[in-house]
């Protein structure tokens, strides 16, 4: 009886009578459980985006093409700065899952199959860490290589004239 509480009204005015309130709690269960956690698939890219790039050996995210509009984009007065965080990064959020694709440029020299693993690695402990969501795959696709003597887009002569 040390965990009812009795809700007591007075019945001369007009009151309703005695109710009994089980347990002394308000809501019910554990308050972490009451309601939902919703995470945008943006979210998830940028995380990914981000734990991809700390790798050794990735030299950028994304397609040529995909590069050279980040960097035109990022120069028009309020175009969106957070877009090369998820650059060549594709994510499909689930409410308990998520898969990746990521789009990856790799340094000339590397094993291209080991910055794979590390990549995957990197980005599986990230996302999991950070949204408890199971990662149930993430695909990589090696669009290029960046040799030595190689410019990268947006460092031309021309981007340099500003």
């Amino acid at each position: 009886m040390a965990d009812e509480q009795w809700n007591r009204t007075d019945l001369s005015t007009g009151g309703a009578p005695e109710t009994k309130i089980s347990g002394g709690k308000r809501g019910g269960g554990d308050p972490a459980t009451r309601g939902r956690t919703t995470i945008a698939d943006g979210v998830v890219e940028k995380i990914a985006g981000l734990a991809a790039r700390d790798v050794m050996g990735v030299h950028a995210m994304g397609s040529g093409l995909a590069r050279t509009l980040g960097a035109v984009r990022e120069r028009v007065p309020g175009g969106s700065r957070s877009a090369p965080v998820a650059r060549g990064v594709k994510a499909e959020v689930g409410e308990v899952q998520t898969a990746l694709d990521l789009e990856i440029v790799v340094e000339y020299g590397v094993s291209i199959a080991e910055v794979a693993r590390d990549v995957r690695e990197n980005v599986i402990s990230a996302v999991e860490r950070m949204t408890s969501l199971e990662v149930v795959e993430v695909n990589i696709a090696v669009s290029d290589v960046k040799l030595p003597d190689e410019e990268d887009e947006g460092e031309g002569p021309e981007s340099r004239l500003q």
